[in-house]
């Protein structure tokens, strides 16, 4: 008794070398050797491009499986199906016959299905006299029970290939973003050095890399910005550690403070801001002729959290939330309208707002504020004046704050305080609690 089940004959193509091989290897497949359909198919999805296959043929060899009726595979099984080009079309969403005949190639050059043609070329079951089958021409499916191990092994491959280029990436980036910080302390704290090359130094580093890069260019990339980084670090660094302590304190204590209870007058703010202005025509040069980057809201709020106490719920997410709590600080402040819209005039609204949350800070030890404010006006219309400084220091003195706190508790830390989810990164606060002068 035979039964026809599909009248369409292939193309004959001559068989490789790689058609035996894997033949050799389905004959040799033991008899107790099991493999769950369904997690065979995603493994070789996983693996498609190590093993050379397309998606349209993984469509078809979808469709193949669901024509075997079980989802277990195994060795003494029978594993051959023998659909119609009709039926495995119309499984594989519809896939013109030449395409289907294409991909279906390709499975076989990939060896994950075999071909069992009969004499003429067409796919049919021959079934005994009680329905079981004697003879199967068609797909056989032994391959995938044979290589089960293999193609797991090979998606596991796979994903350890993913995981690795992920934490390369992420490193990549960590580093880009450490770098341009540590490049934009140097500039905006006047530490000595040709900022300008450095900068052009990771460029052409970054240059480079293409959007779509391989793993090994990626690492090789990390690998070279993380020298640059090292020695930019060590740069600022060694800057640290040769500044005068008290002269340190100055430069970034009295930049936003003043411990004098009398009222001193707008002019007064001023002569003293001047003097504090310190730096060369050079380094203000320097400085002026690379491109600013914005400080990140993160470090904003990281280093002046009492702005926070204003905010719609206590909690600012936006740069809009950030400028509403500004002005509400401004009359509390006691600054005036008039200061408060040339200094907007003199440094953009978004720096404007920094610096009054930076002096709303520091309010206790501040006697006029707005005298204070408008002295910054005038350096910032002068190009001597940028909130990074102003910033940096409180961020400083709130991390020797802490680190006072930590040597008072004996190494303790307060693990009922909510950590923050901005804040600046590890490689410029470590940059910048490095003791000077010491």
């Amino acid at each position: 008794m035979q039964t026809h089940v599909s009248t369409t004959p292939f193309g004959r193509r001559p068989m490789t070398l790689g058609q035996i091989s894997n033949q050799m290897t389905a004959k040799a497949v033991k008899p107790d050797a099991v493999a769950h359909k369904w997690q065979v198919f995603q493994d070789i999805r996983e693996a498609r491009e190590l093993l050379g296959a397309t998606d349209r043929s993984l469509a078809i060899l979808n469709a193949l499986l669901t024509f075997h009726p079980e989802t277990t595979l195994t060795g003494d099984g029978e594993l051959i199906v023998w659909p119609s080009n009709e039926q495995l079309a119309a499984r594989a969403n519809g896939m013109p016959a030449t395409t289907l005949r294409r991909h279906i190639a390709v499975l076989v050059d990939c060896g994950l299905v075999i071909r069992r043609d009969s004499p003429n070329g067409k796919r049919f079951a021959r079934k005994g006299r009680g329905g079981e089958i004697e003879q199967a021409y068609g797909f056989d499916l032994s391959p995938l029970v044979a290589r089960a191990q293999e193609l797991h092994d090979l998606a596991g491959a796979v994903h350890a290939e993913r995981r690795a280029f992920r934490v390369a990436k992420e490193r990549l980036t960590l580093l880009r973003r450490d770098i341009v910080k540590l490049i934009d302390t140097g500039i905006e704290e006047s530490v000595p050095g040709n900022w300008g090359k450095v900068l052009l130094d990771y460029q052409a580093i970054i240059i480079r890399l293409p959007r779509s890069a391989p793993r090994q260019l990626v690492e090789a990339i990390s690998a070279e910005l993380a020298v640059l980084c090292t020695d930019i670090r060590e740069a600022l660094e060694s800057f640290t550690k040769t500044q005068n302590p008290d002269a340190n304190e100055s430069h970034s204590g009295r930049h936003i403070q003043n411990s004098n209870s009398e009222l001193q007058t707008e002019s007064e703010y001023g002569i003293r801001e001047k003097k504090e202005a310190g730096g060369t025509a050079a380094e203000t040069d320097n400085v002026r002729s690379l491109p600013k980057r914005e400080l990140p809201l993160g470090i904003v709020l990281d280093a002046c959290p009492g702005v926070l106490e204003l905010a719609q719920g206590g909690e600012i997410r936006h740069w809009r939330d950030f400028l509403a709590a500004a002005e509400l600080v401004r009359p509390m402040l006691g600054i005036s309208p008039s200061a408060w819209r040339e200094a907007r005039e003199a440094l953009g609204e978004q720096h404007a707002a920094i610096t009054l949350a930076a002096i709303y800070q520091r309010a206790d030890q501040i006697s006029s504020p707005g005298g204070y404010l408008r002295s910054l006006t005038e350096r910032a219309k002068d190009g001597k004046f940028s909130t990074w400084p102003m910033i940096m220091a409180l961020l400083r003195a709130k991390l020797d704050v802490q680190k006072t706190q930590v040597g008072a508790d004996g190494g303790k830390t307060d693990e009922s305080r909510p950590s923050d989810d901005l804040r600046a990164s590890e490689a410029l606060l470590k940059s910048l609690t490095k003791p000077r002068g010491r």
